[in-house]
């Protein structure tokens, strides 16, 4: 693959020709697991195992994740496009033995960090993503946690310093995630991936949730929240061509923050830390100023009452947000917080920069400070999630 072309910096707008140089041991905050063939079958509950997630061949030969209860297939076309030309990518006419071996082989994951010079990787999982809208709670539950082990056992043990495991939860109800949090942690994962919908009655801005952002923080678990993972990303409706819907994977993220801050979450729970992978970054000003507007503006005919801080304060300093060649993120890191800004390569996906990240940054970063660069693609990344790199960091 070393002379694949790169049709990243192809699209590139607003760099203006400048280049920089990277800081060393830069961490990805959003990367990914391709779950093999056995990573539910063999260590879910017993009484879901004929139920288990599981790969089978379509009509166009290629291989698919099936998940009882939801429709469709996921065919490992792009699941894994990492390095392919966009005009290459196929959704399906894909075996997953044709795909990155370091989606699932930590030994080959790191000759994989090494290539887009990296010293660690935040890892997702992948069909653990279309699990969390599953609306068997039980069962997604059982899901959860045989991954759970999968990543822990075959993967993130073989370096738990460069591959940085999260846990999931299906939320079942707020005493079993505290517990899940718990379990999480003395397996050493060191943060919960959890579902944009809870599995409860009431949702993530009901006070009696806030045992369980108290428990994050004590944890020093950090909670995070993937597109693709609400109720609404797989409702399946959109207006116009479908390449409509992806602009709504943004609106689903903007609605959970806004769920937090207008909920009053960070208010009560001013020290919980909330990830928000790859719905970007470059919108984060024009959100921050919205809802200011607003506050200042609307909040006395809705009768709602005073924050402690304005809604701006609490997305500066309670949310971080993590993007790939999101090149507007980096020209507005003044009018946001950078020390919450994550940049991310998201191997394997089809949206990766792999292998091609290192020259896509010398080119996007450009008119950074050597601070700013430092925090957003290693140190903002590496002291949430408590990572020991290694001691050369110029």
């Amino acid at each position: 693959m070393d002379d694949i072309r790169n049709p990243i910096l192809d699209t590139i707008a607003g760099a203006d020709g400048a280049s920089s140089a990277l800081p060393r041991n830069m961490v990805s905050a959003d990367s990914h697991i391709t779950e093999p063939p056995n990573c539910y079958i063999d260590r879910i509950d017993p009484k879901y195992r004929d139920r288990a997630p599981r790969i089978a061949t379509e009509s166009d030969g290629g291989d698919a994740f099936v998940v009882d209860g939801m429709p469709g297939t996921i065919p490992m076309g792009i699941v894994a496009a990492a390095g392919i030309d966009p005009r290459d990518i196929k959704r399906g006419e894909t075996k997953f033995t044709d795909l990155h071996k370091g989606g699932w082989d930590p030994k080959a994951r790191l000759l994989d960090q090494d290539r887009d010079g990296l010293a660690a990787e935040i890892i997702y999982p992948s069909i653990g993503m279309v699990l969390c809208n599953h609306p068997d709670a039980d069962f997604k539950q059982a899901c959860m946690w045989a991954y759970n082990h999968w990543l822990k056992e075959e993967f993130i043990a073989h370096a738990p310093d460069r591959l940085i495991g999260l846990g999931q939860t299906a939320v079942r109800s707020v005493d079993e995630a505290i517990a899940d949090f718990q379990k999480l942690k003395d397996m050493g994962m060191r943060g919960v991936m959890m579902p944009g919908n809870p599995a409860t009655e009431f949702d993530y801005d009901d006070p009696r949730f806030d045992p369980l952002w108290q428990a994050s923080i004590q944890l020093e678990m950090p909670i995070s929240f993937h597109i693709l993972t609400t109720k609404a990303d797989s409702a399946g409706g959109h207006r116009g061509p479908p390449q409509n819907a992806s602009q709504s994977l943004l609106k689903s993220i903007q609605d959970l923050i806004g769920v937090f801050i207008w909920g009053r979450v960070f208010e009560r729970n001013p020290e919980l830390k909330m990830v928000c992978v790859e719905a970007d970054a470059g919108w984060a000003a024009h959100f921050a100023y919205r809802m200011d507007h607003g506050y200042k503006r609307h909040r006395f005919w809705m009768k709602s009452a005073d924050m402690a801080k304005m809604p701006s304060e609490y997305l500066k300093e309670n949310v971080y947000l993590t993007f790939q060649d999101d090149w507007v993120a980096f020209r507005l890191t003044d009018m946001v917080n950078p020390r919450r800004l994550m940049w991310a390569n998201d191997f394997p996906h089809s949206d990766s920069t792999w292998p091609w990240s290192q020259e896509l940054l010398r080119t996007q970063t450009g008119m950074l400070t050597e601070q700013e660069k430092a925090w957003i693609l290693r140190d903002n990344c590496a002291e949430l999630y408590k990572i020991n790199l290694p001691a050369a960091t110029a």
